[in-house]
């Protein structure tokens, strides 16, 4: 194993599923608890009612959309529950009614036995433009959707879209992979609202998903407990401060604890004409404990990376001198990568530092950027170094396409780690931490923080994590959380646009504390 050589202790997130775990479990998980499936889809039902009446408490109109499956029969549940709580409500099926079997059949007929009239076969696409109600609910596919909307299917979600009503998903957006986050032709139904089911589906949770599930909220619908004792999974939902085995990853800091106990990080990058994002880097790292920072760049650079941050300590700015140098020597963990640009005196640094981290099995890498532009184009495998590509960056090292790695980012953040070995973190909405095997997904973060130098702001952070404790996958972990976190705190207070990475500096030692 790459980690130390032991496992990750157990992280206090949730499990998350692909949805061909869901479905071929959620039967027998049920019949374990004495529990018919009709039973399930009339709690799901009421769920999704619920949470409709407690987002939108002032609806008087709803439109439910429900095709043929029991994605469907949960949408004639909550139409049948809005008409006894006096909500006019309106049903329009994109099957014939002679489509409808099993449990939906008995939920559609228990829908007409309370007096349901307003349902609707044909002319789906006139009824939603028609619509002048409040909220529509989305029932028409569940987690068992996989690959392209038929062409009347994609003018039905998109008419949805183009609707000024509130929007409700039962269970998944239609139109999005339950196991990937994959939409296929980018159209799939934005939701206000989306009520998931038993557990959280790992689509979900991260990549193209973050445009379309609006709000997420989990009815495990007295299921959950079970069905996660029953059914093992390798794929962890952080939404909330991780904790392993119920406490952080980082050492105590004792009362006698010095500069050199706590230890040194080396940061190099900072080619010529590009200060900042070593300089952001390393400053992050501070921020986060690291006790000593060393920053090798550019000769030409040096005034502008130590400007205003005294703190930071200079290292010689070539290979042949930092080869034997005490800031090499003394450094627990290195950083290679922001700002380091792919020149001669790049890739020299690179070898050197690769080098380094190979012949001394104490030390910790984190490669970022440039170098991990520099590592596609090796064959490097190592077990002590984190990885932190953006899409493209993942593209790059796998040799595939920016869309392949967004088709499926959960297979490529384990395939990362397995070709290069250690840990991956795979950026993005929803980012990916990975060590080949088991995958944890991040909840923090928002769009404010699409702006240049805050993967390099990461970078310093994971460095400083992994400085300070001794399992890397949970440093690694919270390191990633803490950085979303910082940019919700300012985003919170100030709001998404204009955030600079900088920003985060204030917060994240708040945060690491």
């Amino acid at each position: 194993m790459s980690l130390s050589q032991q496992p990750s202790a157990k992280h206090n997130g949730h499990n998350a599923y692909s949805a061909k775990q869901v479905l071929d479990n959620e039967a027998i998980v049920a019949q374990s608890q004495k529990l018919a499936m009709y039973t399930l889809m009339e709690r799901a039902g009421m769920a999704a009612f619920e949470a409709l009446q407690k987002r939108w408490p002032k609806s008087k109109n709803i439109l439910v959309l429900s095709g043929k499956g029991n994605n469907g029969g949960d949408g004639f549940i909550v139409a049948r529950l809005a008409h006894l709580a006096n909500i006019q409500v309106s049903v329009l099926i994109t099957c014939d009614i002679s489509n409808i079997k099993g449990d939906a059949l008995i939920a559609y007929q228990a829908m007409l036995d309370v007096g349901v009239s307003s349902v609707v076969t044909d002319k789906l696409l006139e009824c939603i433009r028609d619509f002048s109600g409040d909220v529509i609910v989305d029932a028409l596919f569940g987690i068992g959707f996989y690959g392209v909307l038929s062409e009347p299917m994609y003018q039905l979600v998109s008419t949805i879209n183009a609707h000024n009503a509130a929007v409700l998903s039962v269970d998944i957006p239609s139109g999005l992979c339950a196991s990937t986050g994959l939409v296929s032709k980018g159209n799939a139904v934005i939701a206000d609202l989306t009520v998931t089911f038993i557990v959280y589906k790992q689509g979900l949770l991260t990549g193209q998903a973050a445009n379309f599930v609006g709000e997420l909220f989990l009815a495990d619908i007295s299921l959950g407990a079970a069905f996660t004792q029953l059914v093992s999974s390798h794929v962890v939902y952080q939404n909330n401060f991780p904790l392993f085995n119920g406490v952080s990853p980082l050492h105590e800091r004792l009362n006698t604890s010095h500069k050199g106990s706590i230890g040194q990080v080396l940061a190099v990058g900072g080619g010529r004409g590009m200060p900042g994002a070593i300089r952001l880097a390393s400053e992050a790292a501070l921020r986060c404990g690291a006790a000593l920072v060393s920053v090798c760049c550019h000769m030409e650079n040096q005034a502008l990376v130590f400007n205003g941050r005294p703190e930071l300590m200079l290292a010689p700015s070539e290979a042949k001198q930092l080869v034997n140098s005490t800031a090499m020597k003394k450094a627990k963990v290195l950083l290679l990568g922001p700002g380091l640009g792919q020149t001669d005196w790049s890739k020299d640094l690179f070898n050197l530092v690769i080098s380094d981290v190979a012949e001394n099995k104490e030390k910790w890498l984190v490669l970022d950027a440039d170098g991990l532009t520099l590592l596609s184009k090796t064959k490097c495998f190592c077990s002590r170094w984190i990885l932190t590509p953006h899409p493209k960056e993942a593209a790059s090292l796998l040799g595939c396409s920016v869309a392949t790695i967004e088709a499926d980012r959960f297979s490529a953040v384990q395939n990362i780690a397995k070709k290069y070995g250690g840990i991956c973190i795979l950026k993005g909405a929803g980012s990916l931490i990975s060590d080949g095997n088991q995958v944890v997904i991040n909840s923090t973060g928002n769009a404010g923080m699409a702006s240049g130098g805050m993967g390099d702001v990461l970078s310093g952070i994971v460095a400083a994590l992994v400085l300070q404790a001794n399992d890397y996958f949970a440093a690694t972990c919270l390191a990633v959380y803490i950085h979303g976190a910082a940019g919700d705190i300012i985003a919170n207070r100030y709001g998404q646009r204009g955030m600079l990475a900088s920003d985060l500096f204030v917060p994240l030692q708040k945060l690491v504390n």
